[in-house]
């Protein structure tokens, strides 16, 4: 009889368990649709800081300047962005998106920058040896970048044990690569209120 009873036992838990995991899921939702399950740095703060700042950096007298000076548009390359928070936080899909946010208004062009660039050339000097004659890029042909974008990612935070303040702050600055001017500083920050069941 116990052995009866310790499988039916068993059994009924394994249902329960079966049944526990199937009640949840997994649905497809919008990119654009802000899901704030905890207070830290998310895709939406990336994407609306980015947007804000870019906005903002097209504001500033450089921008006027350049356009009255030359035809076409500025070319600027980012050089580092660096994250000093106290969280990981994908510094690339930041950048991205402050690239997605000029290129789509196409008023700033972009080149690459590091290991990105290195690969770059070396598939140019493959196509030089391998491709067919007259389709080959060609070499020194390169644009420049007349402006170069750094910054960093800044956090701090604050609890009392049944809340925390997350505050994020961002620093961005383009320099004019010719004379080294800071033609434009921007900063942008969040902060985020958690109670205790989100940390």
């Amino acid at each position: 009889m116990f052995k009866s009873l310790s499988k039916s036992i068993f059994l009924l838990v394994t249902v329960l368990s079966v049944v526990a995991c199937s009640s949840g899921g997994v649905k497809r939702i919008s990119t654009d649709e802000e899901v704030a399950l905890s207070d830290r740095w998310n895709d939406t703060d990336s994407r609306l800081v980015a947007e804000s700042m870019m906005g903002e950096m097209l504001t500033f007298p450089w921008y006027r300047k350049y356009k009255i000076e030359h035809d076409g548009n500025p070319t600027v390359i980012i050089q580092s962005i660096r994250n000093k928070s106290h969280e990981h936080i994908p510094v690339d899909t930041f950048i991205n998106d402050i690239k997605r946010s000029f290129l789509k208004e196409g008023k700033v062009d972009f080149v690459v920058s590091g290991e990105e660039r290195e690969d770059i050339r070396t598939e140019r000097e493959d196509q030089e040896m391998n491709s067919a004659e007259g389709t080959a890029a060609e070499f020194g042909q390169e644009q420049g970048a007349q402006f170069a974008l750094s910054g960093t990612i800044n956090s701090i935070v604050d609890s009392n044990g049944d809340q925390r303040v997350t505050f994020y702050q961002v620093d961005l600055k383009l320099i004019n690569m010719t004379t080294n001017r800071e033609v434009w500083n921007g900063q942008k920050k969040i902060k985020k209120l958690a109670d205790k069941g989100f940390f």
